[in-house]
């Protein structure tokens, strides 16, 4: 992580390192347990199943705080989040998928210290989620 990506250091096109992590039971149970969110789809295979879903699946906190990390690995400790959304579930991201997180840098307001971001999830299954942000990063 660096201490800080500057507002100069940041030209649009350019590609956030992505982040990959497997998609495994014990990964959903302890997060929905933090977040208090024990809907039985997001941690049981037969409930998620009966829905319509391939397995128990990462509900929006999990794939909001990947974001959330791609975003503070990128532009380092200093730099601040100014909105994260919207968010797009578009496929279930499920147990045994692994998924990478990526993102790109769509504009760079030099002048107000910000840049808008476009990420997105991927499974084998394609493009599975996308949300945007906006980031202030030091002058």
């Amino acid at each position: 992580m660096s201490d800080g990506l500057a507002i100069t250091d940041v030209k649009p096109g350019e590609e956030l390192p992505a982040i990959s992590i497997p998609i495994t039971l014990q990964r959903l149970v302890m997060e929905a347990g933090a977040n208090r969110d024990l809907s039985l789809i997001h941690h049981d295979a037969d409930v998620a199943r009966a829905t319509g879903a391939p397995d128990a699946f990462a509900n929006t906190y999990f794939l909001m705080g990947m974001f959330e990390r791609l975003m503070r690995q990128w532009a380092g400790p200093r730099a601040r989040i100014r909105k994260i959304g919207p968010l797009r579930m578009m496929i279930f991201n499920a147990v045994g998928d692994t998924i990478a997180v990526k993102g790109t840098v769509e504009s760079v307001d030099a002048d107000a210290g910000t840049t808008i971001l476009q990420m997105w999830v991927e499974s084998d299954r394609g493009k599975t989620v996308t949300c945007s942000a906006v980031v202030a990063l030091q002058h």
